[in-house]
């Protein structure tokens, strides 16, 4: 099955020509989508979640269905590095669809992109109010300071779609709250609007599709009525392989009591690096992420990994990303900061120093390994006591990651 006919002829040439055929989750993604229908989508990581969740509002800005000028399309995650990484990887497809518009003579409307968080400055936000964008990316948190302000709500009064990705990071939290409040306030402000919820690993998926839709308020003031919207559920027929092993060196485990972990634990992490072209490290702190980047490089003539956690500044992070994507750096040591998704190139490995505090997260952190469709997702986990040995063996497990 090649993309629907109901797409713009020459949208649908830019995708053969450039993607291929549509994944599984894309097929079925799409017939509900263009029947206007609330959406969540579950489906390994690399499967097209995000372009099947994009290309039809992108396809309705270009045909005039939705108007331009004005912010039509809202993009929500929970982590502002994901945000920056999603508006670059839309500019180059609106670039090249551009140009093959032009080409065949067709117009093809100016169609922006910005980001707004806690690194947004004031200019650009002064920016934003005069100038809204057609596609506006943001944070929960930066969603609900938008509609608490008149200038942001102005900004906020044309939403068509509301692209919710993620959406197992903040589901069982105050995040959570935060979020789906934020988005029922938008209903007051701009009327109903397509929800499309995104993620890889969530369950149960009616109570989270329950939490996306919300309640839809019928009749009158006087007398409130409300009905849940009813939210399909997309599943992925398709499979995803994962290759993991269990690092737990005799050197751990016969160790004087006084004798320190990190000497065998940056060893092991040094032969990985060497030996790969690209690896991720993950950690599960701010603090051993600095404290093991520093290990590996030390005496090394120039440094083999880069730190990359929330604390760093944005283009510092970027910049790390970059370079990394680039293929100038053999290796970062990341905190959950590069966990989401978020698309920094070919990977060889991650390695998970310390099991992660969910098997979500596990699967997401391994999952930046092969994030291409069909690829095998490899990963190392190291753990550093025993217990941290047998919950990393569960994670590893045939029963938990599957097949």
């Amino acid at each position: 099955m090649s993309i629907p006919a109901a797409f713009h002829p020459i949208i649908a040439q830019w995708f053969r020509e450039k993607i291929g055929r549509p994944t599984d989750v894309q097929k079925q993604a799409w017939s509900k989508i263009i029947a206007a229908e609330h959406v969540l989508i579950t489906a390994p990581t690399g499967s097209g979640k995000t372009l099947a969740a994009f290309l039809w509002a992108i396809n309705n800005l270009a045909t005039g269905s939705f108007e331009t000028g004005h912010t039509s399309i809202l993009y929500v995650s929970p982590l502002k590095a994901l945000n920056s990484d999603i508006q670059r990887n839309l500019l180059k497809p609106l670039a090249e669809l551009k140009q093959i518009f032009g080409t065949r003579r067709e117009f093809f409307p100016e169609i922006s992109v910005l980001t707004r968080s806690g690194d947004t400055t004031a200019t650009a936000r002064r920016r934003m109010q005069r100038q809204p964008p057609e596609i506006l990316i943001t944070t929960p948190e930066s969603l609900n300071l938008l509609l608490s302000s008149q200038g942001g709500r102005s900004i906020l009064t044309g939403i068509s779609t509301v692209i919710l990705d993620e959406i197992h990071a903040v589901v069982g939290n105050k995040r959570g709250v935060h979020l789906i409040t934020a988005v029922d306030r938008l209903v007051l402000l701009t009327g109903e609007f397509q929800r499309i919820a995104l993620s890889a690993t969530v369950k149960p998926l009616e109570v989270v599709a329950q939490f996306v839709g919300g309640y839809k308020f019928n009749g009158h003031s006087h007398q409130p009525n409300y009905s849940p919207r009813p939210v399909c559920l997309i599943r992925s027929d398709g499979s995803k392989t994962y290759d993991i092993c269990v690092k737990f060196s005799e050197r751990h485990q016969n160790r004087p009591g006084q004798d320190t972990i990190w000497e065998p634990l940056v060893d092991a992490c040094k032969n990985i690096i060497h030996r790969n072209r690209s690896s991720l490290i993950f950690v599960n702190s701010r603090r051993l992420c600095e404290k093991l980047t520093l290990n590996i490089n030390q005496k090394e003539e120039k440094p083999l990994a880069y730190a990359h956690h929330g604390s760093l500044s944005r283009e510092i992070r970027e910049e790390v990303e970059r370079r990394f994507k680039n293929g100038e750096l053999k290796a970062i040591v990341a905190t959950n900061s590069l966990e989401l998704g978020i698309d920094i190139g070919s990977l060889d490995t991650v390695v998970l120093v310390q099991s992660p505090f969910s098997i979500s997260s596990a699967i997401q952190r391994i999952g930046r390994a092969g994030h291409q469709v069909g690829e095998v997702s490899r990963g190392v986990l190291m753990p550093t006591h025993p217990h941290d040995f047998l919950e990393s063996v569960l994670l590893a497990s045939e029963t938990v990651f599957g097949p």
